[in-house]
């Protein structure tokens, strides 16, 4: 997860949530922006609108009003005909939003056992809505199955009342 340690980067989570007051509250869609533009910085180190268009599946317009709107927010450096980087900031935000993204997944998938495209989708949606308390103990949640894996059975036992449910 983000070339981290998952322990280092939990902490790191929890440093940027206790700061969150400093943090201007953004949209979920411009927070898929930042996760994008994340995206794309690791991949490519370089970032242009055009890209951000392709993967988020918006018009260009869209992005430079977006990109716009996050460089008030001091998230990103923009200008118009210049490469996108991310701020410090924007940085800490974008990495909130994968770490909650990734947190996520991992539960869909791992432990309610649904298909990696459907675990996808519903972690996008959720990664926008959920509370940090609710957040945190998802995490927590995570933590310990990986830690103590499934030590009862009881995933496999709620995996197994599922398939019996279809």
């Amino acid at each position: 997860m983000f070339g981290l340690p998952y322990n280092h980067a939990v902490s790191l989570i929890k440093k940027v949530f206790m700061a969150k007051p400093a943090l201007k509250p953004i949209s979920a869609s411009l927070e898929d922006y930042l996760e994008a533009i994340y995206s794309i910085i690791e991949e490519k180190n370089c970032v242009k609108a055009v890209e951000i268009s392709r993967m988020l599946g918006v018009g260009r317009s869209s992005v430079t009003e977006a990109l716009k709107n996050l460089a008030e927010k001091n998230l990103v450096n923009y200008g118009r005909y210049d490469g996108i980087s991310l701020t410090p900031q924007g940085e800490e935000a974008a990495r909130v939003v994968i770490f909650r993204h990734n947190t996520l997944y991992e539960f869909f998938t791992n432990i309610v056992d649904l298909r990696p495209d459907e675990a996808h989708e519903n972690a996008c949606r959720a990664e926008h809505v959920l509370s940090e308390d609710a957040m945190d103990r998802l995490v927590s949640f995570v933590e310990f199955h990986r830690e103590f894996e499934d030590v009862n059975g009881c995933v496999q036992k709620f995996k197994q009342y599922c398939s019996m449910k279809k």
